[in-house]
């Protein structure tokens, strides 16, 4: 069902009254929105929007052969999705709603847009301003110049579409403000959008574009992102403001079916290891031995598939390092976020004028092992980095990395061969590998640590790499079980003079902990950081208020 939804590239030369829009006069000929803008203006009213008073602004039609499922807004009564069964296809699609503007006010909207667009030239005062402020008191000026005073709702919901095309994303601007989605997906141009929805997986959506509106996106999305693409270099890898990840080629020089984008996008908080507990991506033993394996500078890799949850795992449990360790995170696209102080978040750099260097991962690496870090996040290992990263843990740097593979024995093939060629004696460094996936449960798509394997050292006899799976997944029963036996529990006994007992004491003691901030709801990252650094400055501020967790906070 395609919906009448403005794509702005015409210009209105002159205003039309059309029926249900009050025209008082069109606008001169002569009209400089230049000259406009120049003159000295005072702060303009203009009505504001507000649900509960004006009602909703959206009317939203399901087509035939739809049964809706579930509704939400996405934002308050101006943008409306639906998630409708296809009883043809018995597909699950995405439809959404916004404002539907008269014939009236498209033609107020297209000129009013144009003429804003033509020069915006602003005051040292009105560059402070809020940005969506601002353009509504621009709009409520030229309204006056027309000479023209449409209803409220009218100017409401042109208020949503310039908000949207200046301020937003134009047509995707609902879609990037959707928590519930995790990508984007225009696969060209005049073929429908799908989206991946957190709770109903690939959807289809009822928006796509024209080959030139498709076009203006794409250059937008790169500028925005602070990259440039053309036909001479169509292919793009980047990160939006948001931080969310986009990869982008334009045009038919790649992609034949026309300019093509994927956005991957992120949470703005990340997960905390309670909220990876509430899911079970881990067990509640599965944190506290990445608890203790981190706070005694064990190196950590997570293995998985796509989107199996590598990068979400290893930020989670980055939230264990002690609060006042060095850290240095190396990435290609941002995707690390840690409540921490002493943290330098680095990313690689393409070239971006002639004569400016290219900063590789490589090159990140190298510097960060002479900034004396305790500890290394490398968002993920693919190429001649793994090489620097390996002799990093040889010299006694604790490091996180990420890598794509489906095992244990997979990872390890990749690290000894092209194009990583890792040395087995170095492999030897790395201690814990967990193994991750997206796996069903029923008709519901989950993450789950399939599990989780210290690196033992290498067998004298064979030459092969010694390993010990410490926990294993059982999908029938959707549990963890504990294998017994744990090299690392051993290894951190040994080094702080812990007594089996006092060993297990400190496991129980963590697990008491992560448990209690989980019944009480203490799940969102800045908490849960807190919480974890309160433990390892004070243990008994912690301990002596299980029962009130918040007293720790305040």
């Amino acid at each position: 069902m395609a919906l009448k939804i403005p794509d702005i590239h015409g210009v209105v030369k002159r205003l039309r009254p059309v029926s249900g829009g009050d025209v008082v006069e069109t606008a001169p000929p002569e009209f400089s929105f230049t000259s406009f803008l120049k003159k000295k203006k005072t702060s303009v009213s203009f009505p504001e929007y507000d649900f509960k008073r004006d009602g909703t602004l959206v009317d939203a039609e399901i087509p035939p052969r739809y049964s809706e499922v579930e509704r939400y807004y996405v934002d308050e009564g101006r943008s409306l999705v639906v998630i409708a069964l296809n009883e043809k296809t018995n597909q699950y699609e995405y439809l959404l709603f916004e404002p539907k503007l008269s014939e009236f006010e498209y033609e107020l909207l297209e000129r009013l847009h144009e003429d804003m667009r033509s020069a915006l030239i602003l005051t040292d005062d009105e560059i402070a301003m809020d940005k969506r402020t601002l353009l509504l008191e621009k709009m409520q000026e030229l309204l006056h110049e027309y000479g023209i005073k449409p209803e409220d709702k009218s100017i409401f919901r042109i208020q949503y579409y310039l908000t949207r095309n200046f301020i937003g994303w134009g047509r995707i601007d609902a879609l990037m403000k959707d928590r519930n989605l995790e990508d984007i997906s225009c696969d060209g141009h005049r073929i429908p959008l799908f989206l991946y929805h957190r709770k109903f997986r690939n959807v289809r959506t009822n928006i796509m574009f024209e080959p030139e509106v498709l076009n203006s996106l794409a250059i937008t999305l790169a500028q925005r992102s602070g990259k440039h693409i053309s036909t001479g270099t169509p292919m793009l890898d980047a990160t939006l403001p948001d931080g969310s990840r986009l990869q982008l080629t334009l045009g038919t020089e790649v992609t034949t079916r026309g300019t093509s984008f994927t956005i991957r996008k992120f949470r703005e908080e990340p997960f905390s290891p309670v909220e990876l507990l509430q899911y079970r991506t881990f067990s509640v033993d599965e944190l506290v031995y990445f608890w203790l394996a981190i706070e005694n500078q064990k190196s950590l890799l997570f293995v998985g598939g796509t989107a199996s949850g590598k990068t979400t795992s290893l930020n989670a449990v980055s939230f264990f390092i002690p609060p006042m360790a060095k850290v240095v995170s190396i990435e290609d696209t941002r995707e690390i976020t840690l409540f921490h102080e002493n943290w330098i978040a680095s990313v690689t750099r393409e070239m971006v004028s002639e004569g400016a260097n290219i900063i590789t991962m490589f090159d990140l690496l190298r510097a960060a092992m002479r900034q004396r870090p305790e500890y290394i996040l490398v968002g993920e290992v693919r190429g001649v980095e793994a090489q620097t990263l390996f002799q990093a843990m040889n010299t006694g740097h604790t490091t996180f990395s990420t890598m794509h593979a489906g095992s244990v024995d997979a990872a390890i093939h990749r690290l000894e061969n092209e194009p990583l060629n890792v040395p087995r004696n170095m492999i030897t460094a790395l201690n814990i590998v967990s193994v991750q996936a997206l796996i069903y449960r029923g008709t519901e798509r989950v993450r789950r640590s399939l599990e989780i394997v210290e690196i033992a050292g290498i067998d004298p006899s064979t030459g092969n790499l010694r390993v010990n799976t410490v926990f294993v997944y059982d999908p029938v029963h959707d549990v963890f079980t504990y294998k017994g036996r744990s090299q690392i529990y051993a290894d951190i006994a040994e080094r702080r003079g812990w007594s089996r007992e006092k060993l297990e004491a400190e496991i129980g003691t963590r697990k008491s902990i992560l448990l209690a901030m989980e019944k009480q709801g203490i799940i969102d990252y800045v908490r849960a950081s807190r919480i974890f650094q309160a433990y390892h400055i004070n243990p008994e501020s912690v301990t002596g208020n299980l029962e009130d967790l918040s007293r720790v906070l305040e």
